[in-house]
């Protein structure tokens, strides 16, 4: 029976590339002792890109994780993986709204329906999502228009979370704390 405190709980993980946010989320999914479901929003690319994803898979491997590939649909997939007895990680939104945006689709209605998913989610859900904001200004308009998508993105994610954290150098800082301890 999992503990009233993580029934649809969301929690957003921040931090610049290589700063420990997916190892930190992992760990907060992971403590809360439910089923593992890992929602992988990646898509291979090139060999780089299909390399990364076999290290994080093999990083997963033998932890009790079942991973789900949702590069695009992610909104459906929380929506039929959440339960009171299983804890979602989505790694990542970044790499989500990436498809989203290469696909040529409404960034704002895939949003509306990521958040209202989220808002209907049935058990505890971990999100992990860059901090894009921090550099120079982009110099073209398609990493501009990613730029703002992404740091909307995340402000609304972070509206709604229970608790925000950014990682920096592997360490967690809580920008927000849910009334309750996610433990």
């Amino acid at each position: 029976m999992s503990a009233p405190a993580h029934r649809g709980t969301v929690t957003l993980v921040l931090g610049g590339a290589r700063s420990g946010k997916s190892r930190f989320a992992e760990g907060l999914a992971a403590a809360t002792g439910l089923d593992l479901v890992y929602v992988a929003t990646a898509q291979a690319f090139d060999d780089e890109m299909r390399d990364r994803i076999a290290r994080h898979r093999a990083d997963r491997a033998g932890g009790g994780w079942r991973t789900v590939d949702a590069p695009m649909a992610l909104a459906d997939v929380v929506v039929a993986e959440t339960a009171p007895k299983t804890a979602l990680l989505v790694d990542c939104l970044t790499l989500w709204l990436t498809n989203v945006m290469l696909a040529d689709l409404d960034v704002e209605r895939e949003a509306d329906g990521l958040l209202a998913a989220l808002g209907a989610a049935q058990g505890p859900v971990v999100l992990v999502s860059n901090e894009v904001g921090y550099g120079i200004v982009p110099e073209n308009a398609l990493a501009r228009a990613f730029r703002d998508h992404q740091g909307r993105l995340n402000q609304r994610a972070a509206a709604i979370a229970d608790r925000v954290t950014l990682v920096a150098a592997g360490l967690p800082l809580d920008l927000k704390l849910p009334k309750e301890p996610f433990s």
